[in-house]
């Protein structure tokens, strides 16, 4: 196709359908004329695609379709329905299909802070990098608890909430380039090993693991969601199968934006427990059943609903009928 020509064939028609999608008023022999030239629009956008794909183009006139389907159609209000296939289909399907990725970041963080808190204890010169015993001392008997208490518990949830939630979608975000989710995973786990260490090494296990699992088991979860979410669009366009890697990113990234959002609530979950349950005077073990029922619920929703949901075809992407026109042509 010659496109510089197709252009020239056809670029009337689409200033016509501009010049329409801008008036405030029709008459009926315009909206006529607006429907017509909407649908010979959207062939000519099909045959682009399919013989001549050009991407400033074809952006042109899906935005110009895009404008006219508002107007024909009327735009679409989010109702109560939205809202419950969000919550009951959309977001467990999302959730679901990323289910290996985020248990294979878990096995990944657990190994690495594993082996970080072994080494550091095993090997005194790498211990004494951290820190002076002295600094140790401090850090495993005072700041280490003093984290959770210095704020009262409304705002460190928020402040816990807002960089949490933050990570997590630049992990998605910049999942593309496969480096940035496995950044997070990696100093994420060599941190909480250093921490560990630290406490191991003054008989502080106890206490460690009695104010990091209440609020931790969720919060690391979502971590774990976020980097396996990153690196699952990283892989889409990797191997992306029988689609374009150019379409399957964008199928793929409108899917994860439904993780993104489900990680807003799911980290507002575990900031409320690490705001008000982790530094509360209840017992460590109520404290841990707590973060257990949290992350059960989390794990229950996703495989119940998310299982039923993909198995109907549910991905967590856009409905079809909402993502772009489609006309089918000949030839």
């Amino acid at each position: 196709m010659d496109v510089d020509a197709f252009v020239a064939l056809n670029a009337p028609r689409w200033a016509r359908l501009r010049a329409l999608l801008r008036r405030r008023r029709l008459t009926g022999a315009e909206v006529d004329e607006l429907v017509t030239h909407y649908q010979t629009t959207a062939t000519h956008l099909s045959q682009l695609r399919s013989s001549a794909p050009d991407p400033a183009l074809i952006s042109r006139l899906s935005t110009l379709l895009a404008r006219a389907r508002g107007v024909i159609g009327g735009s679409h209000e989010l109702s109560p329905a939205d809202v419950v296939r969000f919550v009951a289909i959309s977001l467990p399907a999302a959730f679901y299909r990323v289910r290996w990725w985020t248990v294979a970041a878990g096995a990944v963080f657990i190994a690495l802070g594993l082996v970080q808190a072994w080494w550091l204890l095993t090997v005194p010169e790498a211990m004494a990098q951290v820190g002076t015993p002295s600094m140790r001392r401090t850090y495993a008997e005072e700041a280490f608890a003093a984290y959770y208490s210095n704020y009262p518990a409304p705002d460190f949830a928020a402040q816990v909430w807002t960089n949490n939630a933050w990570i997590s979608a630049q992990a998605i975000g910049l999942g593309v380039t496969g480096v940035f989710p496995a950044y997070v995973l990696v100093v994420n786990a060599l941190n909480v090993g250093v921490a560990g260490a630290i406490m191991a090494e003054h008989d502080g296990l106890g206490e460690f693991f009695g104010l990091i699992l209440p609020h931790g088991l969720m919060e690391l979860t979502a971590v774990f969601v976020a980097v396996g979410t990153g690196l699952k669009l990283f892989w889409s366009w990797v191997a992306p199968g029988q689609r374009t890697r150019g379409r399957a990113l964008v199928e793929e990234g409108r899917a994860l934006i439904t993780v993104v959002i489900g990680l807003v609530v799911v980290m507002g979950a575990s900031g409320v427990v690490e705001g008000f349950v982790t530094p509360s005077g209840l017992p460590g073990g109520v404290k841990i059943a707590i973060g257990a029922v949290v992350l059960a619920a989390y794990w229950a929703y996703t495989v119940a609903l998310g299982r039923r949901a993909v198995a109907d075809g549910e991905t967590g992407d856009m409905r079809a009928e909402l993502v772009e026109d489609t006309v089918a042509t000949v030839g």
